[in-house]
């Protein structure tokens, strides 16, 4: 079974668009495995304990539980509007996930991979982790990306991390698909660096922070957030479930075929802390997950573009985005204008241009004409003809180089490249409709082969696209297939398509628009 992860979200703000992005990716994929044929399971959720959380919660006057579920409820609906599709939900607060940790944590524990300690030094609040002399930059100062920086002497309990960085460095210099794309791997081997001589601090005594999960061997502390977190994958994958839970089968699905997160989660959460994790509590290396790392939202500004901040006031709100714009244009606009691992800048001109030129003028174009023409010209059923001219010939192959390059670029992962051959194939459509001008010829009756044969192959293109497209924007797909009746269409494999889907003497409904263009932004 394939496999797909995306990061929990923290539960102490709402979700942005960049947390939108990365659901809506995995999503994408995990229905595009689902459309090969393919069994798939997409976990997703929110990480609900850590001292960001208690504070805030102490903040409002709440009890942090209260505090955590009206939040992730936030989480819920912004997905729900995004038609996100998951398989499995992770929430930190679940008891079988406590059950989990605490069965991992203790079998470490006695197995000498963690130890207690005295450590006096400095610490980051944001970050929520203990900091040495690599972390400060060329000015000797901590950086800030750490935010808050303060000076703190305690005991806790420490994971071995330096026993398995040798081993992790080979591991990473050996293997290319651990982390996706491959220039992420020159990150990591740096970090690998700097985390050689530090062992990883993974509780916080209660008198600082009771918002976790309570060590098993001792009261008086609480887990670290990331020993916490990073176990949901295997967690809610089935790993040490009891025997009565509907959990899945963790065999089934581990290892991870895609953990999907942001490049400020790679180092050192996640390709650190995580697989040195896993090989302690005794996984092999092709039992190690692989790390798909997205890049950044940044807003479009006259100074060029910047990162999304709380403090500057720049995040941009998904549920406010589906309400105005609707699910498929933010769906499609967030797969469409980046490239996988790469920064983008968010302009919302440019969501609206692409949903108008590509998917209304485009493939709704198309969709309206062939089968008003259907209806018109044919009586509403694909007939036979014997018209078969080069024009027809040279559509029909272009299938083949457009299936061949959306699936190679969906197997990548590289889904703006997949919709760029599936747009040029809808495109050729509307060029061979032009060309034949249907709505002129049949206006002469001994037209009425070539006319037929036009209309079928428009139609054909129409149900082809809405089967390619359906993925990425699966409610206006599932429209197109209820206006071509072909309800058929939603239960085709990937590999099954072919020239001929649509079948000769199939009748056709009426249609409706489909992409109702979106006045630009400028023009309100």
């Amino acid at each position: 079974m394939y496999y797909i992860t995306t990061a929990i979200d923290y539960t102490n703000g709402t979700p942005h668009i960049g947390h939108a992005y990365e659901k809506v990716l995995a999503d994408v994929l995990n229905r595009y495995r689902k459309q090969k044929g393919e069994e798939s399971y997409f976990l997703t959720g929110v990480d609900q304990h850590g001292q960001k959380v208690q504070q805030t919660a102490e903040k409002e006057g709440v009890n942090p539980n209260t505090y955590v579920k009206r939040v992730t409820k936030g989480f819920t609906i912004a997905w729900d509007k995004l038609g996100l599709d998951f398989d499995g939900w992770a929430e930190t607060t679940n008891p079988l996930h406590k059950e989990c940790v605490q069965q991992i944590l203790q079998k470490l524990y006695n197995e000498g991979q963690i130890y207690k300690k005295q450590y006096k030094g400095f610490y980051s609040i944001r970050q929520e982790q203990f900091l040495t002399d690599k972390e400060r930059n060329d000015k000797g100062e901590f950086g800030p990306e750490w935010g808050q920086v303060e000076e703190r002497d305690e005991e806790n309990y420490y994971f071995r991390l330096t026993d398995h960085v040798e081993w992790l460095r080979q591991f990473v210099e050996s293997n290319d698909d651990f982390i996706i794309p491959t220039f992420r791997k020159a990150d990591v081997l740096n970090a690998i660096e700097r985390a050689e001589d530090t062992d990883l601090c993974i509780s916080r005594p209660k008198e600082r922070l009771r918002w976790g999960i309570e060590l098993p061997f001792d009261s008086e502390f609480v887990t670290f957030v990331w020993f916490d977190a990073l176990i949901n994958y295997i967690s809610f994958a089935g790993y040490n479930k009891p025997e009565d839970s509907a959990l899945p089968e963790f065999n089934s699905l581990w290892p991870a075929n895609l953990h999907i997160i942001g490049k400020d989660i790679l180092v050192p959460s996640h390709s650190i802390y995580w697989p040195c994790m896993l090989k302690a509590m005794g996984f092999s290396d092709a039992e190690m997950p692989t790390l798909l790392v997205h890049g950044w939202w940044n807003i479009k500004s006259t100074s060029g573009s910047e990162k999304m901040s709380k403090s500057i006031g720049n995040v941009v709100d998904p549920i406010n985005l589906v309400e105005q714009f609707g699910q498929d244009a933010v769906r499609y606009y967030l797969v469409r204008d980046i490239h996988t691992g790469r920064d983008s800048d968010y302009d919302v001109d440019r969501l609206v241009m692409l949903f108008n030129t590509e998917l209304a003028n485009n493939l709704g174009n198309l969709c309206n004409r062939a089968l008003n023409m259907t209806k018109r010209y044919s009586e509403g059923v694909t007939r036979e003809s014997s018209y078969n001219d080069e024009s027809c010939k040279q559509l029909r192959e272009s299938l083949n180089g457009t299936l061949e390059s959306y699936k190679e670029h969906m197997d990548k992962h590289n889904i703006s490249f997949a919709l760029e051959a599936v747009i040029n194939f809808i495109s050729g459509a509307n060029v061979f409709a032009e060309l034949h001008k249907p709505w002129e010829i049949a206006k002469d009756p001994t037209n009425s082969e070539e006319v037929f044969a036009v209309l079928n192959h428009m139609v054909e293109v129409v149900a082809i696209s809405s089967v390619l497209l359906k993925p990425i924007i699966p409610e206006a797909c599932e429209r197109i297939q209820a206006q071509l009746k072909a309800p058929f269409l939603a239960e085709l494999d990937l590999e099954e398509i072919e020239w001929g889907i649509i079948p000769l003497g199939h009748e056709v409904a009426k249609p409706k628009p489909v992409f109702p263009r979106i006045q630009p932004i400028s023009a309100e």
